[in-house]
């Protein structure tokens, strides 16, 4: 979540618009999404008369935008809300609905003018497939974007000058609840063996916060005659594309080559640790994320929650983990495979509620954009037009 009391900013290049949010990450409760609010800077001056609006807009992108599969362009907008911010449709103390708005207007002055979208129930959360380091363009990905820009109308031209992109993010947290945790086992008989090999595989718990070490229960009771020669462990994530062919895309996230073996008739109890992490990760194409991976608050996106009755077509990319259990059998005539598939929960813990009384500090504004990561150049503003005003448009202090 973005830190407390920081308010981003982000002004169009002919400075006639400026937008002010306190968050980037809105948070998805399944029962209940945040509302997206801000308010917007403008200058009457640069405005020349024309008026002022502000969308969001959901949009599912696969590939760039000038790329036809099969003659289909892969980008359809799911949702596409429009507000016009000035002149006001409304008195400006009514378009306020958070204590962010309230300081922001008092702060910025008489020409700020609050903004509020509340998202539907049947929008996926952002989700983007790692492209791979030589992919060009954009890449498959559910993206949030608010918009904001000055024109004569709603459906005039709008100039690149006139115009301030931010790419937001829907983003999950994990429930309150966990469920059970995660078992499975199997009983495999072989042929010329009076006796079975018996597996039972578990986890501590069905969910896991990213950056937390997976504790992955071995139970082997080999009554067989054959001899296991290895053992190995991989957290995969599953990202099905649902939109549009429902493709699944099953990227190993984490891998153990243990080498343990177990002989004919003998036993094996051992715990392995496993941890998913994207750090490891970041040359592999097709791997989801929260986000892009040029953001340093980027991780491997989380487990898809959904809600009840919605209908999983529209939720654009599914993710789920899953980890296997693969046992290499020995025989005369060559190695087989006994393997055991175990469900559970990748996500980010809830983030405390901040308190209203810390609401009241100083507020501090931060240009529109994430954090860069080490050795990756770049930012937000691929789109030209889509850039800072700097300080220009910012509070003035008295």
């Amino acid at each position: 979540m973005s830190p407390k009391n920081v308010i981003f900013k982000k002004t169009c290049k002919d400075k006639s618009v400026g937008v002010f949010m306190g968050k980037r990450d809105f948070v998805d409760r399944v029962d209940s999404v945040d509302p997206v609010d801000g308010v917007i800077l403008i200058d009457p001056e640069a405005l020349a008369g024309r008026k002022v609006f502000v969308t969001l807009s959901c949009t599912f992108r696969y590939g760039r935008d000038d790329m036809d599969v099969m003659g289909i362009a892969f980008r359809r907008e799911l949702y596409l809300s429009t507000r016009q911010v000035y002149p006001p449709l409304q008195d400006r103390d009514k378009g306020v609905h958070t204590k962010v708005q309230a300081k922001l207007l008092r702060k910025l002055g008489s020409n700020a003018y609050p903004f509020f979208f509340e998202f539907p129930d049947n929008l996926p959360c952002s989700v983007a497939l790692q492209p791979a380091p030589h992919d060009v363009g954009k890449q498959c990905a559910v993206e949030f974007e608010i918009k904001a820009f000055s024109a004569e109308s709603q459906d005039a031209k709008v100039r690149k000058r006139s115009t301030v992109k931010l790419m937001i993010r829907k983003v999950q947290y994990a429930p309150d609840m966990q469920g059970a945790p995660p078992s499975v086992e199997t009983t495999k008989d072989f042929v010329m063996s009076d006796k079975p090999l018996h597996v039972k595989v578990h986890l501590d718990k069905e969910l896991y916060y990213h950056g937390e070490t997976i504790q992955v229960h071995v139970n082997i009771a080999n009554h067989s005659n054959k001899n296991i020669k290895n053992i190995v462990l991989s957290v995969d994530q599953v990202a099905t594309v649902v939109l549009y062919s429902n493709d699944s895309y099953v990227k190993c996230v984490d891998i153990e080559d243990s080498g343990d073996s177990v002989s004919a008739g003998a036993t094996l109890q051992k715990v392995y640790k496993m941890l998913p992490l994207l750090a490891n990760n970041r040359e592999r194409r097709g791997i989801a994320l929260d986000g892009k991976l040029k953001h340093e608050d980027t991780n491997l996106a989380s487990s898809s929650v959904v809600k009840e009755g919605a209908l999983k077509e529209v939720m654009g990319i599914m993710v789920s983990y899953r980890v296997m259990v693969k046992l290499i059998i020995g025989g005369m005539m060559g190695s087989s495979e006994v393997g055991l598939e175990v469900p559970f929960k990748l996500m980010h813990p809830k983030p405390d509620a901040v308190k209203e009384s810390e609401m009241e500090d100083e507020m501090v504004f931060q240009e529109f954009k994430r954090c860069y990561l080490k050795g990756i150049i770049g930012d937000d503003d691929d789109e030209e037009g889509n850039v800072s005003g700097g300080d220009d448009m910012g509070p003035k202090e008295k």
